[in-house]
């Protein structure tokens, strides 16, 4: 008589069981300010202030998306806008700060670079001085009741005319040493070329600011090429195009520059057909530093820690290469070097532990 068979897994497929994306240590370098609402706090926010939300933000959420032409962007902003009206005190920019940061710290991130352009929010906060500081303040008691390190990179809108730029550049550098960390450039490349806000970065970085444009989503290489050259780029907004012109991507290696490659965006906006085609294994097989990212968690309906999930389970990246992207995602980050140590070592740890 046969033994009876068990369905006890073997010791060596247990010890091959991969590690929780969500204990690795990393820095998120990629998360827009009101993009990294939760989704129950848009619904309750807005039934507060008798905000109406059209379905894509309610029963269709996440909302379906391309932004590859004009009338698809038009209609992402759109939901973007909507999402800002519901931010109408300062306890609802306080309440979704520490909220993001709660979500930081549940995904991983020990360290949040949050993004915000201040005169989108500026006509309710009495300007963009006060809005920055409120932003500020905001981050600073996030970081103390969550642990969570923030820095803040104010943006600014290629849509907009270069000399608002440069007044957010002047206002971001007022508070080097105080929060503020990088400069930045975001909205619909098609719109606004990275040559015509060299004054406003040059302004930036003279004061000692990570140049963190936008780059290589909805435009191609030609657009991450302007970003690298004239804005100085320490680190490229997506920048995923790269990998058709080998020889930028060289450029972009050589020098070290970071791609904050975002994949479930990349296929949300039409980017990517699918997954598989955002070019995460080619970008990292040619040697371009990635850190992930989310950009806007509430329309695209997923976090930071699903995006190295996707690297696992999409593009088979092992624990090792994981460890690695984490790395690539704290190296590129403006965290206090005790906090960059730690997290580093934090990496090292994940890594040695045996999964359970």
């Amino acid at each position: 008589m046969e033994a009876p068979t068990t369905s006890v897994a073997s010791p060596l497929v247990e010890s091959r069981r991969p590690r929780p994306v969500a204990a690795l240590p990393k820095a998120h370098l990629h998360l827009h300010f009101t993009g990294s609402m939760r989704h129950s706090t848009l619904v309750d926010l807005a039934g507060k202030y008798g905000v109406h939300l059209p379905d894509a933000l309610v029963e269709d959420w996440p909302p379906r998306l391309r932004a590859t032409d004009e009338r698809g962007w038009f209609r992402f902003q759109r939901l973007y806008d909507i999402a800002r009206s519901v931010l109408q005190s300062p306890d609802d920019l306080r309440r979704l700060l520490h909220e993001t940061a709660e979500d930081e710290a549940a995904e991983g991130s020990g360290w949040l670079e949050i993004q915000v352009d201040p005169s989108g929010y500026a006509s309710r906060f009495g300007g963009l001085t006060p809005t920055v500081e409120l932003v500020l303040s905001a981050a600073r008691e996030a970081e103390e009741a969550t642990g969570v390190g923030i820095g803040v990179i104010i943006a600014a809108n290629r849509t907009k005319h270069p000399l608002d730029a440069k007044t957010l550049a002047r206002l971001a550098t007022r508070y080097v040493g105080r929060g503020v960390v990088g400069f930045g450039l975001s909205n619909d490349e098609r719109r606004g070329r990275a040559y015509d806000f060299e004054g406003a970065f040059r302004i930036a970085k003279r004061a000692g600011l990570l140049s963190v444009p936008h780059g290589g989503e909805l435009l191609g290489p030609a657009s991450i090429r302007e970003c690298l050259e004239t804005l100085e780029a320490d680190r490229i907004g997506h920048g995923v195009r790269a990998v058709e012109d080998p020889l930028l991507l060289s450029r972009i290696v050589d020098r070290g520059v970071t791609l904050e490659v975002c994949p479930a965006s990349n296929v949300s906006l039409g980017v990517a057909s699918t997954p598989s085609d955002v070019p995460l294994r080619p970008l990292y097989e040619a040697g371009a530093h990635l850190a992930l990212g989310a950009d806007d968690p509430l329309l695209f309906g997923s976090r930071l820690a699903r995006q190295y999930e996707l690297a696992r389970e999409v593009h088979g990246f092992t624990d090792p290469e994981l460890a690695d992207l984490a790395r690539h995602s704290i190296q590129a980050s403006a965290a206090p070097e005790p906090l960059r140590t730690r997290l580093l070592s934090q990496v090292d740890d994940w890594l040695a532990k045996t999964p359970e």
